[in-house]
């Protein structure tokens, strides 16, 4: 009978792994695309038929796109800006989420309806409000005005605040019992159950600022200040691309994103999955 049923299952785990396969080749394709553009002159990104097999213009498209937009100095400005922006905002956001789920206070559902409610708020229509108040602070071209605005950042107050739900409010009661304060209590028995939650928040909050193209453009002047997107963005011209750079810069750009959620996969995967049961 097990062998029967073996043998039953089996077209189907054939028909699954093989819907698998083309969902897998489907997404990995936009990848793979790109880095053979970076590998090829621009022309042939546009060959009938494609071009499929890797060119021998790697180091002569890094070279034209450093010469274009010093890449080592952007991405020094978008490494630095991004995982500045991950610490703050998760200071900010978790301390946030923890008074909104572990806090009896009135308002309180209603202060977390109004987070929900900011999230559809077009993010266009905050640019001149906030650009007023870059420019009368004094802050304009500086890193501190492309990080400050979304620091307070509603999704991922939503997704710790789940988490935080989720943890036993007993031990939060014990630890006040034996004298432990609020912020100590949030930091060395709140904080190390909430690793997974925090490493999904760091990759939501990450890919924000790593892609973050509208508001630096608007805010920063100085070329030596430009992050990846508004460098990019630099090499599309009016008569001219040149896709070999263009593609080599997206390549360079989509790395650290990668790295960033290959390293915190895992705990990405709890986190979410934490938020979800809640």
């Amino acid at each position: 009978m097990e062998a029967v049923k073996k043998r039953g299952n089996l077209p189907q785990k054939i028909g699954m792994y093989a819907l698998l396969g083309i969902f897998l080749i489907i997404s990995i394709f936009p990848f793979y695309w790109m880095f053979i553009g970076s590998t090829n002159e621009s022309g042939k990104m546009f060959t009938n038929p494609p071009t499929f097999l890797p060119g021998t213009k790697l180091i002569e498209n890094y070279q034209n796109l450093n010469a274009t937009i010093d890449v080592t100095r952007v991405l020094f400005n978008s490494l630095f800006v991004s995982l500045l922006y991950v610490v703050a905002a998760l200071i900010v956001c978790s301390l946030a989420a923890y008074a909104l789920a572990k806090f009896e206070f009135k308002g309180r559902n209603l202060i977390f309806t109004a987070f929900l409610l900011s999230m559809m708020i077009p993010y266009q229509a905050t640019l001149i409000p906030l650009f007023q108040m870059m420019s009368s602070a004094g802050w304009l071209n500086t890193y501190f005005a492309v990080i400050a605005p979304q620091i307070c950042y509603p999704f991922a107050i939503f997704l710790l605040r789940q988490n935080f739900l989720a943890f036993p409010t007993e031990l939060i009661e014990a630890a006040r019992l034996d004298g432990a304060g609020e912020l100590k209590i949030f930091a060395k028995v709140v904080m190390p159950a909430m690793r997974p939650s925090l490493a999904a928040a760091s990759i939501f909050l990450f890919m924000t600022q790593w892609n973050n193209f509208l508001w630096p453009l608007v805010v920063l002047n100085d070329a030596s200040m430009h992050t990846f997107p508004v460098a990019l963005s630099s090499l599309l011209g009016l008569s001219y691309i040149d896709y070999g750079q263009v593609m080599m810069g997206v390549s360079i750009a989509t790395i650290p994103i990668i790295i960033f959620f290959l390293v915190l996969q895992k705990q990405f995967i709890s986190g979410m999955l934490g938020s979800a049961v809640k």
